[in-house]
């Protein structure tokens, strides 16, 4: 059996941390180098000059994603030390056909990115007749986080053409195993490593993968399923960051400490205390959704108690949020089911039966529908639009596996002013 290229894409905006993972990539087993298109775009042709500087004998993929001008960023891109130069594959044909003489020139060979292309097949054969080189099938990363599968592409493109087939696009080892079976020339894997606390150990982890691909692929969930297993993999503040620092709902606290929760919202507005519509709302709901409660506003008497939380856990209830109080605080927390609110207090109130279920309502501050996502930990709990749920759980899976690798540097002796180079990304 061939043998697949293990491509790294070092997707980050500091050269010296970039060096770093390369260095540690290698060691586990990868085949080339790129400087990826965020760190050229913050370090420049310094990048891949720095790579060829750090690693002589290495094949360095310079991702320049070339949209004109394509002799002269073939020619930066080389002469900086590039052996392989990226061109945008919806780039008009005569800054192909530029981009493919330069290559010629100036010894490089040229991989053409089909991201975002219309005809992706269409456009590789008209590519391999212009003299391209090497087919990237690459689902970029705003694609990836709504769903969108680099092995489809690659897939629909694989026996259309001749010349070698890369693959790019939130690949995993299980995903690059698939890609092996399909035939991948070139596996591209980016974040997965890069991000990774265990360089080497993940890299090595990829290259069994490809070396010997039998690694099954994972039964296929629903997609609700999907989001929540992802949900249930971040933390609150992960889901923040990845929504732009929006989505948080202030003052509820875990009332019983490190559980979790993660599912869609039933909501529930009653008036403060009344308790009725609280606990309709438990036989309304399907298990695996999250109660949330509007109580208008107070916190002198509780619409939830223990009998209540006791019944939820019955239905298999993931949590319950409540813009209010809540009592029998001992034995909930004797049960650790997740429970948020914003405060405790012994008085009950009466079952009047005011309110409604499953309208749209308004909770600490943020609005809530029935069907948005709930999550809820010790630092807190979010709201994430239902129609933008598995976006979000997918971005904020990235900034984990961000942080993973921050982390790592810390303890390596770094700090996060010097991961961060804060000085130099300073808003001036």
């Amino acid at each position: 059996m061939k043998k697949i290229v293990l491509q790294v894409a070092l997707d980050l905006l500091e050269l010296n941390r970039a060096v770093q993972i390369a260095r540690e990539a290698l060691a586990g087993g990868a085949d080339w180098i790129e400087a990826g298109t965020p760190l050229i775009k913050s370090e420049g042709m310094q990048a891949i000059r720095t790579l060829r500087e750090q690693f002589p004998d290495a094949i360095i993929v310079a991702d320049m994603k070339i949209a004109d001008t394509g002799t002269m960023e073939v020619e930066m891109a080389a002469k900086a030390g590039a052996s392989i130069v990226c061109i945008l594959a919806d780039a008009d044909d005569s800054v192909v056909a530029e981009a493919v003489r330069a290559s010629r020139l100036y010894g490089t060979r040229l991989m053409a990115d089909l991201i975002n292309v219309r005809d992706p097949v269409g456009r590789s054969r008209e590519l391999e007749s212009l003299g391209v080189n090497i087919i990237a099938a690459h689902v970029g990363i705003d694609q990836q986080m709504i769903g969108k599968d680099s092995l489809d592409l690659l897939q629909a493109i694989m026996r259309e053409i001749q010349i070698p087939v890369a693959v790019a696009g939130g690949l995993d080892a299980v995903s690059a195993g698939e890609a092996a079976k399909i035939g991948a020339d070139i596996v591209i894997v980016g974040g997965w490593i890069a991000r990774s606390a265990d360089v080497v150990g993940s890299t090595r982890m990829i290259r069994q993968s490809l070396d010997s691909p039998s690694l099954a692929a994972p039964e296929k969930k629903s997609r609700d399923e999907e989001i929540r297993s992802l949900l249930m993999q971040v933390s609150t503040p992960n889901i923040s960051d990845a929504m732009h620092r929006k989505g948080a709902l202030p003052g509820l606290v875990s009332l019983c400490g490190n559980v979790k929760m993660a599912g869609k919202a039933v909501t529930v507005r009653t008036a403060a205390g009344d308790w009725a519509k609280p606990v309709e709302a438990i036989d309304v709901a399907a298990p695996g959704s999250v109660l949330v409660i509007s109580n208008d506003g107070g916190i002198h008497v509780a619409p939830w108690g223990e009998l209540a939380t006791l019944s939820c856990i019955q239905r298999g209830i993931a949590g319950v949020v409540i813009d209010g109080a809540a009592r029998d605080i001992d034995d909930i927390r004797a049960m650790k089911f997740p429970l948020f609110a914003r405060a405790v207090v012994p008085n009950a109130g009466e079952p009047k039966g005011f309110g409604e279920i499953n309208a749209e309502i308004q909770c600490c501050g943020q609005y809530i529908r029935p069907g948005d996502w709930i999550v809820g930990d010790e630092s807190g709990v979010v709201v994430i639009p239902g129609e933008r749920a598995y976006e979000v759980a997918r971005r904020a899976l990235e900034v984990k596996k961000t942080e993973s690798r921050i982390r790592e540097e810390i303890r390596r002796g770094s700090t996060l002013s010097a991961v961060a180079e804060l000085i130099k990304w300073e808003k001036k």
